[in-house]
């Protein structure tokens, strides 16, 4: 019996419901499941943003996950990349990515080299970009709470 390696890249920052989710949808169609934990650099490259958690402390926290039996630094911006240094059979990803250009090409290229895609449903309603601009929002905003203003 062969063992069935299955990857699934993110960022992991501001860990959140989602994350776990794509964690646990993944690791039920595997044996071993490998996280691949994007570095800071390769976020502010590929998004232009730094995290808002250290690469250290998020791969922490990832390694931790009960689904997960290996977590990496992810730092090959191609997936394919990632896999030539570390394979895996079955790659998981967000249905965001669906039939976008990018999950296409995806696609094409793991299937050359017998990787299959997996897409799992995205969690709307919660993503680090979202918690990223609450934070923004609440660090930009006024200083007057709790603070009691006199009438004229």
């Amino acid at each position: 019996m062969t063992t069935r390696v299955g990857y699934a890249a993110g960022a992991f920052d501001l860990f959140h419901v989602g994350h776990l989710n794509l964690l646990r949808h993944a690791k039920a169609q595997c044996d071993f499941l490998i996280a691949g934990v994007v570095t800071d650099e390769l976020l502010i490259k590929t998004k232009g943003n730094a995290p808002v958690i250290p690469l250290a402390e998020r791969l922490e926290i990832v390694r931790h996950i009960r689904y997960v039996d290996e977590a990496i630094a992810e730092t090959f911006p191609r997936k394919i990349d990632t896999w030539r240094c570390r394979p895996f059979d079955v790659f998981f990803k967000g249905d965001d990515w669906r039939g976008t250009p990018k999950g296409l090409a995806l696609e094409r290229e793991f299937a050359a080299v017998g990787v299959e895609v997996v897409y799992f449903p995205y969690t709307m309603h919660t993503s680090s970009s979202a918690l990223r601009r609450t934070l923004e929002l609440l660090n930009s905003a006024p200083r007057e709470l709790g603070t009691r203003q006199s009438l004229p």
